[in-house]
């Protein structure tokens, strides 16, 4: 059996549960693609993206609705080395991938050297969402995954002060008729690092100059900290993760202080001394 084919076997029968049924449920449970849909499937190189583009692959040779996928990866300024492992793997898990230039490690390190992940992040979406509209597709799928979703949240409690999380999908505010959704929202990492390596996988991590500069100072990876931080909970509530996130599905507004919808803030005092205690 070719090696592409043992992956995708690895998918639907020993990763059923752990995978290929999260993702099919994340499909489903939030409406992530419809009937005629023409998706950009965007792959940065990691085990993330790349497990992503089998499982929709899948879905298109088997799935009850039918739609078009293009399986994209952008090159912001990858050493040679790094192009030839995304093209290696490519062809490996036998998916048909384009790969399109910038220059965005470049430009991004000269905006910002101390910290250019963020400008880096902001060009890399815009970029993104130019291929999609060349392509004609009307969806961008992007691999994050559930570890992603709880540290985000973390972060922006402990460091943004406000309560917020990464949707599984969301319309882009920039480019109309664009959507971008997550398949892998349900999916746990560590299922996808047993799966890399069941399969003796090699994939890339960010591949940038300043994150080569940075790998052995975790500390200044505030993401490496939430990281570590559900680590250690884990280890004192196993479903821990399960919790923050079952947590943002069940808000009581009846008992936070206030709230921000469409950027308009609501304190628990504007329907307080409306009610009456008599």
């Amino acid at each position: 059996m070719e090696k592409y084919k043992e992956i995708e076997r690895s998918i639907i029968k020993k990763y059923r549960r752990e995978i290929w049924s999260k993702f099919v449920k994340a499909i489903k449970e939030y409406e992530l693609i419809d009937e005629g849909d023409n998706i950009m499937v965007c792959i940065s190189g990691g085990k993330d993206s790349f497990l992503m583009a089998k499982c929709i692959q899948e879905l298109q040779r088997h799935g009850k609705v039918k739609f078009d996928a293009h399986f994209v990866a952008m090159n912001p300024g990858y050493s040679e080395k790094n192009i030839k492992l995304i093209k290696e793997n490519a062809k490996t898990l036998n998916i048909p991938l384009e790969i399109f230039e910038s220059n965005i490690f470049e430009v991004a390190n000269k905006l910002s050297e101390e910290n250019p992940c963020y400008m880096c992040a902001r060009m890399r979406r815009g970029h993104l969402y130019n291929k999609a509209k060349e392509l004609g597709c009307n969806k961008i799928a992007l691999g994050h995954h559930f570890d992603d979703v709880i540290e985000t949240t973390l972060l922006s409690l402990f460091y943004g002060s406000e309560i917020k999380t990464m949707m599984p999908k969301l319309h882009s505010e920039n480019f109309k008729g664009l959507e971008l959704i997550r398949p892998m929202y349900l999916i746990k990492e560590y299922s996808i690092i047993s799966w890399r390596k069941f399969n003796e996988l090699t994939f890339l991590n960010c591949a940038c100059k300043f994150t080569e500069k940075i790998e052995n100072n975790s500390s200044i990876s505030k993401r490496q900290e939430m990281k570590s931080l559900i680590k250690s909970l884990r280890e004192k509530n196993k479903d821990i993760d399960y919790n923050i996130f079952k947590a943002l599905d069940n808000i009581n507004l009846n008992c936070v202080l206030g709230y921000k919808k469409n950027g308009e803030y609501k304190s628990f005092l504007d329907e307080y001394k409306n009610v009456s205690n008599k």
